[in-house]
C-alpha cells in the first residue's frame, strides 16, 4: 500500500465514469475545502488519470479501473458522493500534514 503525506499533495482528482454531476459537484466541494492549502484539485474521467495525479479519489466501484489505469497513483476510494468518511479523511490529512493511504 502506497502513502504519502498529505502536505506533500499538489493535485487532487476525482475520477468518475458515468457523467451524473455528482463528482463534479464533489470535485467543486473539495477545491474549496483545499484552497488554502494550494492544491489542484481535477476532474477527470477514470480512463484518464493525469500523470501528475498525486491522490485519486474515486465511487467504489471505479477504485479498481483506477488501480489498473493508475497503478503508481494513491487511490482512495468512497462509497458517497457527498460526506463521506474517506473523502473527509483525505482533506483532513492535506490540511494536518497527516500521511493518506492508498
Amino acid at each position: 500500500m502506497a502513502t504519502i503525506n498529505g502536505s506533500d499533495v499538489k493535485k487532487l482528482v476525482v475520477a468518475c465514469d458515468a457523467g451524473m454531476g455528482s463528482s463534479v459537484m464533489l470535485a467543486s466541494t473539495l477545491r474549496k475545502q483545499l484552497v488554502k492549502n494550494n492544491v489542484t484539485v481535477e476532474h477527470t474521467p477514470v480512463n484518464s488519470i493525469p500523470a501528475d495525479a498525486d491522490v485519486v479519489v474515486c465511487h467504489n466501484g471505479l477504485a479498481a479501473r483506477a488501480r489498473a489505469g493508475a497503478p503508481d497513483k494513491i487511490i482512495v476510494p468512497f462509497q458517497v458522493f457527498l460526506g463521506d468518511p474517506a473523502v473527509a479523511k483525505v482533506v483532513k490529512a492535506i490540511q494536518t500534514g497527516a500521511d493518506i493511504n492508498g
